[in-house]
């Protein structure tokens, strides 16, 4: 039920990817970014290894700076350590007790840290919907858009990409600042986002729209 060690695999880059069945784009005025779960508890699954959690980090970096700079709000969800068994709920049996009570293991990397004016949600479930004020905040800031980064593309990416297709919330994925247990598992989920619920998308492509 713990987590897997994670071999290296290549990050997905604009060759190869799903095609997408929605034509949207993302709009600075429409979004917010969600880093997701980029915990150091999460990213130690990778080891030591450079790809695709150098990238990984890179990508998301470049996104949090341009999203700062445009004025377009940063969220970023983190689960807590140490939840008792009512906390944890049905991950319990799926995942086993979650994060220790360890705040290092907790904390989001180094690399992409919150800033002053980032908001950070507790997230309790797949979806950082569940239980969190994801949507009040959005509405909030009158933003119908989520660009969704982070880890890990199958589970609480996805989940949350269709939580958000299911409040009329337009999703984005970012194929090459998600990360995933293998490449198997990285390329199915984008090829399930962009079929059923979300645009996938490059960083590259996030970063030049509307220049």
């Amino acid at each position: 039920m713990a987590l897997p060690a994670i071999a290296p695999y290549p990050m997905p880059d604009a060759t190869g990817l799903p095609e997408n069945r929605a034509n949207w784009s993302v709009d600075t005025a429409r979004s917010v970014l969600l880093v997701h779960d980029l915990q150091n508890h999460f990213l130690s699954a990778f080891g030591n290894h450079t790809s695709p959690v150098d990238e990984l980090l890179a990508n998301i970096s470049r996104l949090t700076k341009h999203a700062r700079n445009r004025g377009i709000p940063v969220v970023y969800s983190a689960q807590p350590g140490g939840q008792n068994p009512q906390e944890r709920g049905l991950q319990q049996d799926f995942w086993g007790p979650g994060l220790p009570d360890d705040p290092q293991a907790s904390a989001i990397a180094d690399a992409v840290a919150p800033e002053a004016g980032d908001t950070v949600l507790t997230k309790w479930k797949y979806s950082a919907f569940v239980r969190s004020d994801l949507d009040t905040l959005l509405e909030r800031h009158g933003r119908d858009q989520l660009v969704i980064t982070g880890v890990y593309a199958h589970i609480g990416v996805i989940a949350t990409a269709c939580d958000a297709w299911m409040r009329d919330i337009e999703a984005f994925v970012v194929a090459d600042a998600v990360a995933d247990f293998g490449e198997r598992e990285h390329r199915s989920a984008l090829r399930w986002a962009a079929g059923r619920c979300a645009v996938v998308t490059t960083t590259n492509s996030i970063l030049t729209q509307g220049e």
